[in-house]
């Protein structure tokens, strides 16, 4: 079982930064791959990036990548997700999420994730 609370949300202007952490409970954190998915008012939730286990292989998005940054500490039972250069477009509610399963690579689509944080919103203006 993993319990998963995000924080670092807020507003912030364009080309801007944020930082999102993933606190998790639980004593198989250390053997969850991570993920971050966001969803915007009236969208699906969307792939954002994902890490594996040991921190060693990571995945991102196209809108995302080059800007954003995924990065674990097991140590802290936490995920991080530094946003840089953010846009409008970045605006939505942004989740954190594990995968116990331990396949073979990272998955992309919401229900490859077994447990799921309440989301915390990130608002980008113009």
């Amino acid at each position: 079982q993993v319990q998963l609370v995000e924080s670092g949300g807020g507003l912030v202007q364009a080309r801007g930064s944020l930082r999102l952490s993933c606190a998790a409970s639980g004593r198989t954190f250390s053997a969850s791959a991570m993920a971050w998915f966001r969803q915007a008012p009236g969208k699906e939730r969307e792939f954002v990036t994902a890490i594996t286990w040991s921190g060693g292989s990571t995945l991102y998005a196209d809108s995302v990548k080059g800007r954003f940054t995924i990065s674990r500490d097991n140590t802290k039972n936490t995920v991080y997700l530094q946003m840089n250069s953010l846009k409008p477009e970045d605006t939505a509610v942004y989740y954190c999420a594990a995968d116990l399963s331990r396949g073979p690579r990272l998955g992309t689509r919401t229900y490859e994730y077994q447990y799921w944080g309440q989301g915390t919103q990130v608002t980008v203006s113009s």
